[in-house]
């Protein structure tokens, strides 16, 4: 396994191949050792048992015919035994190797999942930003389905159709070495039709399973914007979206089952039962073997129709386990702008703060920041105001690190941002946004997300705080009360003051208002402005706010604008010095 640079890893005690999807899902399959002995143990004696049927079946012929005026009804009955036992022997291999191939399916789909999962949680948000989440959801559900599904029944019925073709070049040298003949014919030309086949198949595979994830992104945008939806009344555009995906996710489809109903190995199989019959009655008739022989071999060719018939499914279900293989490794492959610098500095952080020429851009298009330069002195409280678009968000997202700069420095506590362990970095920094998101979780486990060890007390005391205790309490089930997805059950205020006890509780270092009161009626923003300042003593806190009465109380101010710093000082010198500052107040007076 490469090293990939990751936000968040967790350290395994095993590592896969992903050099390629082959060699990624038979890392996870080799785990599984036993149960690999156990599929081909089982195949092996389920073919050589299906072989044993027509031998026993010739040789009683045989009997009958020589016994005919005086049966031998011993000998017969020899033979229905060992034909009896022969099967009980197989129908347990069978079930060894089907419950083993089981097996090995759902560890490998467990593994694969495992692993993706936590390759996407430590992947960067530039990764999350260029990538639909639909399109991601379609690949950690369903094409780690099909993985599942390759082994088992793919493989399974691989394998067992391989032993299948092996067990009449077991069996045939007992009646007559020439009859090996026909079947060799046949073999050859299989893997070289099945060959063609598989070439023509895996373009179509991989069409599907992309078609099915553009589908499966459509579905997921449509139900996740549904309110904007329905307030522009544009449900019948968004149902001709979704028609046309599934409609090219049809085509493919019917463009791959095109390629599966030209198997040519079903017309091979005709041809080699007209061969075997032809070849077997011109040693009948040589007198080279008997006629139970004839019964014998022509009976055995029909085991050909299991392997001639099962293939058809099974390197379907292959070629497209292994399309989902490649779908779902390059996204685990795929590397991530930021390293978790697992060795990085760990200390408690004083809360001063420092942009040096910085200059950033999303994805590396046009600049967000330009040579930004300002320094914050612990426990300082900074206001970052600006047009919209001038960069404030951005401002708090590198100061976590949840982007990295392009140019410049970001030093924190005196060490450069990059220096730091990610982690260390991240727990003492809290961002409360405008787009609150709340997970489907209690109200106290979200206000204890970031600290989860948290006891109801101290919950109930940050949401004190915060000013959320109240309507806490107004709930039937209290802080048990369930929050739907993304905290649609309660109001744009109580989801910010939720999140404001998020934050308090944590004790960050450093505190990050972005917006946070935009959604707030002004009773309650009194309320939450003295939360704010108490919270603000003793640590650094940056406001990003358009809020006159925020900026007044700033230590600092910093205006952007157009991804530079335009002016930068205290409220009292900036309505001094500055008549565009003075402009920004007359505004809103």
């Amino acid at each position: 396994m490469k090293n990939l640079t990751t936000e968040f890893s967790i350290q395994q005690s095993w590592q896969s191949n992903h050099t390629s999807p082959l060699r990624w899902v038979m890392s996870h399959a080799l785990r599984n050792k036993i149960e690999i002995v156990g599929v081909f143990i089982g195949a092996f004696g389920n073919g050589l048992g299906a072989g044993l049927v027509p031998m026993f079946i010739g040789w009683a012929f045989q009997v009958i015919i020589t016994t005919k005026d005086n049966p031998d009804y011993t000998q017969l009955g020899w033979l229905s035994l060992g034909l009896v036992i022969s099967q009980v022997i197989r129908g347990a291999l069978m079930l060894w190797r089907n419950f083993c191939s089981e097996i090995i399916g759902q560890r490998v789909e467990r593994d694969t999942r495992d692993e993706l999962y936590l390759s996407l949680i430590g992947k960067s948000m530039s990764f999350h930003d260029s990538h639909a989440t639909g399109e991601i959801m379609a690949r950690a559900i369903n094409d780690v389905r099909e993985i599942n599904f390759m082994f088992n029944p793919g493989f399974n019925l691989v394998i067992g159709s391989l032993f299948f073709i092996v067990a009449p070049f077991i069996l045939v040298p007992s009646i007559h070495p020439q009859l090996l003949l026909s079947l060799s014919l046949y073999v050859i030309v299989y893997i070289v039709l099945l060959q063609r086949y598989l070439l023509e198949l895996q373009p179509k595979t991989e069409l599907q399973r992309r078609e099915f994830g553009n589908l499966n992104s459509t579905l997921a945008e449509g139900i996740d914007g549904i309110e904007t939806v329905k307030g522009a009344a544009q449900e019948q555009r968004e149902i001709n979206r979704f028609d046309a995906a599934l409609k090219k996710w049809r085509d493919a489809f019917v463009a791959q089952s095109d390629v599966e109903a030209k198997f040519y190995p079903l017309l091979l199989l005709g041809l080699l039962s007209a061969a075997a019959l032809l070849h077997s009655l011109l040693l009948f008739q040589q007198g080279q073997i008997t006629a139970g022989d004839v019964v014998a071999f022509n009976s055995l060719m029909l085991i050909f129709n299991f392997p001639t018939f099962a293939a058809q499914f099974a390197y379907s279900r292959i070629s497209v386990g292994l399309s989902s293989a490649e779908r779902v490794l390059t996204l685990i492959n795929t590397q991530t702008e930021l390293d978790q610098n697992i060795g990085g500095y760990e200390g408690r952080m004083d809360g001063s703060l420092r942009f040096e020429n910085v200059t950033f851009g999303y994805n590396h298009n046009k600049l967000a920041l330009e040579n930004v330069s300002f320094e914050v002195k612990p426990g300082q409280t900074i206001a970052i105001t600006g047009q919209t678009g001038a960069g404030k968000s951005t401002i708090a997202k590198l100061i976590n690190r949840t982007y990295d700069i392009e140019h410049g420095n970001v030093m924190i506590g005196g060490v450069n941002a990059r220096h730091w362990n990610l982690e260390a970095l991240r727990q003492q920094i809290s961002i409360i946004e405008q787009d609150i998101y709340l997970f489907s979780r209690s109200v106290a486990d979200n206000i204890a997300f970031g600290c989860p060890n948290a006891t109801r007390e101290e919950v109930i005391e940050a949401a004190q705080a915060a000013q959320a205790h109240e309507f806490i309490m107004g709930f039937k089930d209290g802080y048990d009360t369930m929050v739907g997805e993304r905290g649609v059950t309660l109001s744009g205020g109580q989801r910010q003051r939720i999140a404001l006890a998020r934050a308090f509780l944590t004790n960050p270092s450093i505190l990050i208002l972005d917006d946070a009161t935009s959604a707030i009626d002004s009773a309650t923003e009194d309320k939450i402005q003295r939360a704010i300042e108490r919270a603000a003593r003793g640590r650094t806190t940056l406001l990003i706010t358009h809020r006159l009465s925020q900026i007044r109380w700033a230590d600092l101010i910093i205006v952007l604008r157009k991804g530079r710093v335009a002016m930068i000082g205290t409220h009292d010198e900036l309505m001094a010095n500055s008549e565009a500052y003075r402009n920004i107040f007359a505004r809103y007076e």
